[in-house]
């Protein structure tokens, strides 16, 4: 479970290799401001163990402590909800977003501004975990057709979690819209972040 966000990004671009590293004592990870709070000197502590890297991903779409390290570090520092954020800002103009929290994440209101459609989490998911059964996954997907109904024209997906158990192609198939996958998104960036320091 560890590696398969990074797993994920090695395959989806394959000039890449990842080291993957999880905060420890929050087994449901961010889902919430206090489990975010929480996070934050836990991720910069990791992250200046590992400021060799070329670029560094913060795989949670809350962006939790990537302004801080922005401003510690001189390698990029990549958050999911920016990158996601980024994306489906180019894919379409009203943007629905799909997540576990009971608030938007700060990303999605800074990018999409008015353009964004929150209907509120689906029903019954909480954490990440919630994501991984079979009620949880029908949810997401009820969700995803209540935002096309509502006006969306792409679905920007608001938790990694959702990378992991790789919903996005279903949503597009069942919906007929783009939906952003997290970890696709952050590879993107680390990508290009990765391009740049070999120039």
């Amino acid at each position: 479970m560890l590696r398969m966000h990074g797993d994920l990004i090695e395959a989806y671009y394959p000039a890449l290799r990842t080291d993957s590293y999880c905060i420890g004592d929050q087994p449901r990870g961010v889902c919430d401001l206090e489990t975010k709070t929480l996070a934050v000197p836990k991720i910069i502590a990791l992250a200046k163990e590992h400021q060799d890297a070329d670029a560094i991903v913060i795989s949670c779409c809350d962006d939790p402590a990537v302004e801080e390290l922005r401003e510690m570090l001189s390698v990029p520092v990549i958050g999911a909800g920016t990158a996601v954020s980024a994306v489906a800002r180019g894919l379409g103009k009203q943007v629905g977003i799909i997540g576990i929290t009971e608030y938007v994440p700060e990303p999605y209101r800074r990018i999409l501004g008015d353009d964004l459609i929150d209907l509120g989490r689906p029903d019954g998911v909480t954490c990440t975990l919630d994501l991984m059964t079979d009620v949880g996954r029908e949810s997401v997907l009820r969700k995803a057709q209540e935002l096309k109904a509502q006006g969306a024209n792409c679905i920007a997906l608001a938790c990694t979690g959702m990378s992991t158990i790789r919903i996005a192609r279903e949503i597009e198939n069942s919906c007929g819209i783009p939906a952003v996958d997290p970890v696709t998104a952050e590879g993107l960036f680390a990508y290009y972040a990765c391009l740049q320091s070999e120039r």
